[in-house]
């Protein structure tokens, strides 16, 4: 069996939580099968039975055109591309909506059954039009259309699955769940300490950690918000970059120059980190906080588990199946809107409420101390990526 995966993120260009997806769920289905990756970038390797090959976007094509449009003709240029090349594939697997254009042009052209992985979906992200504009209309399209011509969908939590069937007209029976997961081996807690000293962290106090892309969805400016709330002795750490729009990225900026106003223990890393760094900021925080109002699963949350790190996180999505209250961390309850862009009823109780729980874990030593272990062994228990990819070999099968 071979399959073909089409992506926009492969390392060595990964921003997000789909891009590290599918980093891992890659190597461990080259061990079971021939992979082609074409993703968007310069790449060009074969190693083993993974074969990795690269499309850059075509720039000067669209010089002209408008900013926020910019993007989504590149894509989907691009996704047209990637389909230059024959496809030999026994079945083509999609992620994220910059590759579903591919996976439509190679299901009409080449025939190859096409599954569907969902991330993230464009009806619960309506922020996205503050990036794309009109384009977003462009975006939900290609998605619609991927989603319902697929022959099966990954849903990576029940609650994304729930979703996938109130959004689009699909089959029940073609939706699977199938969690992410992590590499257990790499994603372990260390007593290095070098990425700490290098962006100043005082290792004698304790703080909270944040990761992600600075985005409406991961909800970073209402942890800045709550900073003002959070024990004075209790470090922020705050590792965002990667701004969705120049507008959120002044609003963070501005948001965190307030808070230094009256504290000066918050420290943002303004830039993507490397895994080594990551690991050691997860292994040396007391909480790891993720104040996302959107999320599909929370790949970011299993990583700080890994690392026995207690989380606290915001009551949403496929967060609410990766943590048990109260013994792997906490959920905070959150109060959305109904209609878009979903952001809390209350923003303020909100962020109290993170404030309130990061401060229950860090002054409880022994509470701390069992989530972590807690923590560790659920992910140990059903996040495995070994497991997700002899299931996701099991679908494909089920296919052809």
């Amino acid at each position: 069996m071979k399959a073909l995966f089409y992506t926009r993120e492969f390392p060595p260009y990964v921003y997000g939580g789909a891009g590290v997806h599918v980093e891992y769920l890659a190597d461990e289905l080259s061990k079971l099968m021939d992979l082609d990756v074409r993703c968007f970038g310069d790449q060009d390797t074969k190693n083993g039975s993974l074969s990795v090959k690269g499309f850059p976007f075509e720039d000067g094509v669209f010089a002209d055109s408008d900013d926020k449009l910019k993007s989504v003709f590149k894509t989907l240029s691009t996704a047209l591309h990637m389909n230059a090349d024959a496809v030999d594939a026994d079945v083509v697997h999609c992620h994220t909506w910059y590759s579903h254009f591919a996976g439509i042009i190679s299901k009409l052209c080449y025939g190859t059954p096409l599954v569907i992985t969902t991330h993230s979906l464009e009806p619960l992200r309506p922020w996205k039009r503050e990036q794309l504009g009109r384009g977003y209309d462009a975006s939900a399209w290609v998605e619609k259309t991927a989603i319902e011509m697929a022959d099966a969908l990954i849903a990576v939590s029940e609650e994304t699955k729930e979703d996938v069937i109130k959004h689009f007209d699909v089959d029940e029976n073609k939706v699977k769940v199938i969690y992410n997961g992590i590499n257990l081996q790499q994603y372990v807690q260390t007593s290095e300490t070098s990425t700490l000293d290098a962006y100043g962290v005082d290792k004698s106090k304790p703080y909270v950690l944040f990761v992600g892309r600075i985005t409406r969805q991961k909800g970073i400016i209402h942890l800045v918000n709550a900073i003002k709330y959070i024990d004075p002795d209790t470090q922020i750490v705050l590792c965002a970059g990667a701004p969705d729009t120049k507008e959120i990225g002044q609003e963070m900026e501005d948001a965190v120059n307030v808070v230094k106003k009256t504290r000066d223990n918050v420290i943002w890393i303004d830039k993507m980190v490397t895994k080594e760094e990551i690991i050691q900021l997860y292994s040396h925080a007391d909480v790891f906080c993720c104040p996302s109002i959107y999320e599909p699963f929370g790949i970011i949350n299993i990583e700080a588990m890994a690392c026995n790190t207690a989380v606290v996180a915001s009551a949403v999505g496929g967060i609410k199946e990766v943590i048990v209250h109260g013994e792997t961390g906490l959920l905070i309850p959150l109060e959305q809107q109904k209609v878009a862009p979903f952001e809390p009823i209350d923003p303020d109780k909100f962020a109290r409420d993170l404030a309130d729980g990061v401060n229950k874990v860090i002054n409880d030593d022994a509470l701390r101390a069992s989530m972590a272990k807690k923590g560790r062994k659920r992910v140990e228990d059903y996040f495995d990526w070994i497991a997700i990819a002899k299931q996701t070999e099991e679908l494909y099968k089920s296919l052809i």
